[in-house]
């Protein structure tokens, strides 16, 4: 079977991923404790912390529903359509017109918060709806979602970490 339709060799992938992820996401939380009351403090700070959280929480979940065992290719797409179901409001509440930071210029958030977070939340529902359908390239568009949301939390945890002290 070929491997874009196929969860079973994905496990491997998701493993990493779900470890990566994992620790990425306590790096953000020491950021975020390191740095609490300035974050508290910043215009649209804390959303950002709450939007970096949720990226790089987001390939955890991927990674574990592609590593339950024996399950059925329409439950996993049920599964990543509902990853979606609750990501995308969620990107859509943190990153409404408004949420930006006046310091951060309106590309730099465009860039590392509504791009990010549109093709993130997104991507886990191609991919339910390709392996539905068996097209769309299915669950190759999971390292994209997934790289993608370690990059932009990644950037999301160096400004909680670094740039917001300048």
């Amino acid at each position: 079977m070929d491997p874009a339709y196929d969860a079973e060799p994905w496990s491997d992938f998701a493993a990493g991923m779900a470890g990566a992820a994992a620790a990425l996401a306590g790096l953000l939380f020491v950021a975020v404790s390191i740095n609490i009351q300035t974050i508290l403090a910043g215009h649209g700070i804390a959303r950002r912390a709450a939007q970096a959280l949720i990226l790089l929480a987001l390939p955890v979940f991927v990674s574990l529903v592609l590593l339950v065992p024996g399950q059925s290719d329409v439950a996993l797409g049920i599964e990543l359509l509902a990853i979606s179901a609750v990501v995308v409001p969620a990107f859509g509440v943190l990153a409404k017109p408004g949420t930006r930071a006046p310091e951060q210029p309106r590309v730099s958030w465009l860039g590392t918060n509504v791009v990010p977070s549109a093709i993130v939340a997104l991507a886990p529902a191609v991919a339910a709806i390709g392996l539905f359908t068996g097209s769309l390239g299915g669950l190759y568009w999971l390292p994209v979602a997934v790289a993608l949301a370690l990059a932009a939390g990644l950037v999301n945890a160096w400004v909680l970490l670094v740039e917001i002290l300048r």
